[in-house]
């Protein structure tokens, strides 16, 4: 049995471990006076951890026991409005801090000091075909039953997650859950690859003569080897051969294990590691993982349907269905769209161009070899398809949160602690929203344009420009359809008191 002990910083890092030598790059974060220190606290990660587990107990409460009307819930409004808005948001801006804070992971930590895992996630179900079907369900579930208004089918879908976590990190080791399971953990890993910031190494010379290792298999007492004094990366990516965001819980485990003081959050170009493929740590080359590339047209055709089955198109598309399948039952009918436009549409449409590709500049590779190299440069698009939609009802709803909370003090406390609820209170309108949304998508179909390019260029340099062609074909034709979708009027869901 593995003891976690918690020590003083001095302990994890001694005296005798002095920085590297040289000067610190500008744009490494950890070396920011207030910024560096706040990050380099070996409690950050805890303490924001608690802060959203508190969160977490008052959406499931508010779920469970508040009003059971959307746009008056702090389950529905924090869920579907707020933290999903945010949460694109800040893995833009910032990277997946959101998985580094994760409250789950501090509920799975405290669950193994009961029960410490001893088993290893299975070979068979090793990457991420496990997380592609729940990130599939989810997107089916959410729309199936209307999530975004049901509180309380909304905390209970909150408690799932936390015991899903539990569950899965009680019995294997290392961060499974993480890795192979969360849908969430997914969708934040493909769309940080589009963040300007990334974990890697300060002096790659420091790493090369380091024999310990740390980073991976975090630091160990001298006297008690058993015992853990701060552990490496639960995610196996050993720093020098890290490439990217992929992966990283961005939980700054590394920074605190690393005895060499060598780590740097550091600025890059945004979606550059989407054309990089390098072998990387725990991952191995792009152009061989099927399931990652497959992971990159779940995220960014779930995006376009997340977007379209919110306008009025959607119901006549659904009715045509159920006559042609004579049903009155919205399960199989809603059943048959997920799989024609999260799994036949893009594999037809990916296959066809990397087709297309592979006969107009005459290579030897398989057509699915060439669609899996293709796929990740779908990734822009989708960021910001993502981005229009949740900014969308972030923006339009950024402030029912006030209203919403004064009623759940008056709820809880039986008194206008907090003040009147003003329910007038919403956000921006719609027609002003607009015009960001189309932004975020120009933007995104320009970088897709930019990264199937530079595969073309990568992999066939002088015939760069006849190999994209098809590529740019699909991304022109995405865009136009993503453009037509945000010009209909969208469903305000949970951000009215008749929404």
């Amino acid at each position: 049995m593995t003891v976690v002990r918690l020590q003083e910083p001095s302990m994890i890092r001694p005296a005798a471990a002095s920085p590297p030598s040289g000067s610190a790059s500008a744009t490494d974060l950890l070396r920011w006076p207030i910024v560096g220190a706040l990050l380099r606290w070996r409690h950050v990660r805890t303490a924001t951890q608690i802060v959203l587990l508190l969160i977490a107990v008052v959406v499931v409460l508010h779920g469970l026991l508040g009003p059971q009307l959307a746009p008056k819930n702090l389950a529905t409004v924090l869920t579907w409005i707020h933290y999903r808005g945010l949460l694109i948001g800040a893995l833009l801006a910032a990277g997946n801090v959101f998985c580094g804070a994760c409250p789950m992971i501090l509920v799975r930590d405290l669950a193994r000091r009961v029960h410490p895992p001893a088993r290893h996630w299975p070979r068979w179900l090793g990457g991420k075909w496990v997380a592609l079907a729940g990130f599939a369900v989810v997107l089916f579930v959410y729309e199936l039953f209307d999530l975004w208004a049901l509180p309380a089918a909304t905390a209970w879908l909150v408690v799932g997650y936390f015991g899903a976590a539990v569950l899965v990190d009680v019995l294997f080791t290392g961060a499974a859950f993480c890795k192979h399971v969360c849908p969430v953990g997914q969708f934040n890993f493909i769309a940080s690859t589009l963040s300007p910031l990334e974990v890697g190494v300060r002096e790659p010379a420091i790493c090369q003569a380091c024999k310990t290792v740390d980073c991976i298999k975090g630091r160990r007492d001298a006297a008690s080897p058993a015992i853990v004094i701060q552990r490496g990366c639960e995610l196996a990516l050993f720093l020098p051969s890290k490439v990217g965001n992929l992966d990283c819980t961005f939980c700054l485990d590394c920074v605190q294990a690393c005895p060499h003081d060598n780590v740097a959050i550091d600025v890059r170009v945004p979606g550059d590691e989407l054309v990089d493929d390098r072998v990387r740590s725990a991952i191995g080359r792009l152009s061989r993982r099927p399931d990652l590339a497959a992971l990159a047209l779940l995220f960014t055709f779930g995006a376009v349907l997340n977007a379209f089955a919110m306008i009025g198109p959607v119901y006549a598309v659904e009715h045509w269905i159920a006559q042609a399948l004579r049903t009155q039952s919205e399960t199989p009918v809603l059943a048959l769209v997920y799989v024609v436009a999260l799994g036949v549409i893009p594999l037809a449409l990916c296959v066809g161009a990397a087709w297309l590709t592979r006969g107009l500049v005459a290579t030897s590779a398989s057509v699915i070899n060439v669609a899996v190299r293709y796929a990740y440069a779908l990734v822009p698009f989708g960021v910001g398809v993502w981005l229009a939609h949740y900014g969308f009802h972030f923006l339009s709803g950024i402030w029912t949160i006030v209203p919403v909370a004064q009623s759940a003090m008056m709820d809880v406390a039986g008194a206008a602690l907090l003040g009147e609820p003003n329910w007038r209170w919403l956000g921006m309108r719609p027609g002003a929203v607009f015009p960001l949304q189309i932004g975020a998508v120009l933007l995104g179909t320009l970088g897709s344009l930019v990264l199937a390019y530079r595969v073309s260029d990568r992999e066939y340099p002088d015939r760069a420009g006849r190999a994209a062609l098809p590529w740019m074909v699909l991304i022109g034709g995405l865009a136009l359809l993503a453009l037509w979708i945000l010009a209909q009027p969208m469903e305000m869901r949970g951000t009215g008191l008749g929404g």
